[in-house]
């Protein structure tokens, strides 16, 4: 599974608890080379992190002279939005020298250096060639982030930066007991249209699947596609199934998958939810061709205006700026509820993306984590807000003064509304595995392989598999949407 765009598919569900076998996996993994050499012990120096004295202007203790370097995935996001980052860290350290590299090749880049013991200060550790976070945690590669969420706040002193992130971002970067990881963007998902078309054919946004298949005949009929999905990453259509069900079943729905219960996958909820999105499939109302598409190609004929619908997480605005034509009006919608729905229309599926580490064996460990520090003010969030044209984890940072492109001021709203319905999934971040076949059954799926009924009884099957498989370990969650 790929994701170019910067979100990876294990940054779309973060609570990690990853212990013991799965961590024995993946350091034998690391001992075969390939993708996990990156995480391997590695030798030489690297590890004479300097530091000064620390205060509370300095609650790490940063060399002022020391020099800092940032790798940044260069994805959706860009990587503009870093050098405002080091523009922040300049004004108090003016003495220090700064570097950054922009790439898409995390692993290419950094897998050398992460072996030798020399890596950089901060990573934006994301991309199809991100470096596996539970390989550099399960060697020791990670530092520890405690002191930064325990650190005072850029912008009150007295209140700790832990104190100002949105609920389940610590979770999010969590291995054992502490945040190895900061998932810095909020990032919401759900289905995305043009303003401008809707309203040059006269059509509204559903609030119901069935209103919503309704009004798939006359976008076909205005000769349209109603709906675009991103066909070669089926992760992107495992999204609004697996969210119409957790909207449709609730809690319930949410505990029993992620906790691998019995036949969670034949739930009523399940059920309804993929046969919603099959009529799609049935009714042919896709864009001629979808199923072989990239997601820049798929989002691309989006934007040219040859289909309605597209699912995706809010990256997308800025993933797709320059595809974007003027007075398109990008906005985004919760997906429609299905009748009988045990939460409201307006609840999304929204939490902590993209992850920034600071390498345990880095040269300047507390300029990193000072960096981050830096990151979560509201100084930093707006400068990320604005450039990258997305939202970060930091709370009531970005204020109504702050100008938003249409589609990301669209999908924060969506946040506020949805506010204590917000719901998560777990299970890709937690089972790997499983979530590799359930994106191959969905595959088959949308290319009209496989009928809802199978694809349930291949998901089960899966689900089963991992249950029953004693090297993986298991994790719980809690009865809540979060």
């Amino acid at each position: 599974m790929i994701f170019e765009h910067g979100l990876p598919p294990d940054t779309l569900s973060r609570r990690r608890f990853l212990l013991g076998s799965a961590l024995a996996a993946a350091a034998a993994a690391a001992g075969a080379g390939g993708l996990s050499g990156c995480a391997a012990g590695g030798g030489g120096g690297g590890s004479s992190s300097s530091s000064a004295a620390k205060s509370k202007s300095n609650p790490f203790g940063v060399d002022s002279s020391a020099p800092l370097e940032m790798v940044i995935f260069d994805g959706g996001f860009g990587s503009d939005y870093a050098k405002h980052f080091e523009t922040l860290y300049s004004k108090e350290f003016p003495d220090a020298k700064l570097s950054m590299t922009a790439t898409q090749q995390i692993t290419g880049v950094l897998q050398p250096r992460f072996n030798a013991g020399n890596p950089p200060d901060l990573v934006d550790d994301s991309g199809a060639q991100q470096i596996k976070l539970d390989v550099l945690y399960g060697n020791g590669q990670l530092a520890d982030l405690g002191p930064l969420l325990d650190a005072p706040s850029v912008d009150d002193p007295n209140t700790k930066v832990r104190d100002t992130l949105m609920p389940g971002t610590v979770a999010a970067g969590t291995y054992g007991n502490s945040m190895y990881d900061l998932q810095y963007v909020y990032t919401a998902f759900g289905l995305w249209y043009s303003k401008s078309l809707f309203a040059k054919h006269g059509w509204t946004v559903p609030t119901t699947w069935d209103d919503w298949i309704k009004q798939a005949a006359e976008i076909k009929a205005a000769g349209i596609a109603p709906f675009a999905f991103q066909g070669k990453y089926p992760y992107y259509m495992l999204v609004p199934i697996m969210d119409l069900a957790a909207k449709h079943g609730g809690v319930e729905t949410l505990v029993a998958v992620d906790n691998l219960e019995p036949n969670a996958w034949k739930s009523d909820p399940v059920k309804q939810a993929v046969e919603a999105i099959y009529e799609i499939v049935a009714r042919n109302y896709y864009l001629p061709g979808t199923q072989g598409m990239t997601h820049i190609q798929s989002q691309t004929a989006w934007n040219n205006g040859r289909a309605a619908w597209i699912p995706c997480g809010s990256w997308l605005e800025n993933e797709q700026l320059k595809a974007t034509p003027a007075g398109f009006d990008m906005a985004f919608a919760p997906m429609p509820s299905l009748s009988g729905d045990k939460l409201p229309q307006t609840a999304i599926r929204a939490g902590a993306n993209e992850p920034f580490i600071v390498p345990a064996k880095a040269r300047n460990v507390p300029g990193g984590m000072e960096m981050m520090r830096l990151m979560l003010s509201k100084a930093g969030s707006v400068a990320f807000a604005q450039v990258a044209h997305s939202l970060t984890v930091v709370k009531n940072a970005v204020g109504p003064n702050v100008q938003l492109l249409p589609g990301t001021r669209s999908a924060n709203a969506a946040v506020q509304t949805s506010g204590a319905s917000t719901f998560y999934w777990y299970y890709p971040s937690w089972y790997a595995q499983l979530e590799t076949d359930l994106e191959n059954a969905t595959g088959e799926l949308m290319a009209g392989r496989m009928k809802p009924a199978d694809w349930m009884n291949a998901c089960q099957a899966a689900a089963d598999k991992t249950a029953k498989d004693s090297s993986i370990k298991k994790f719980k969650r809690s009865a809540s949407l979060i």
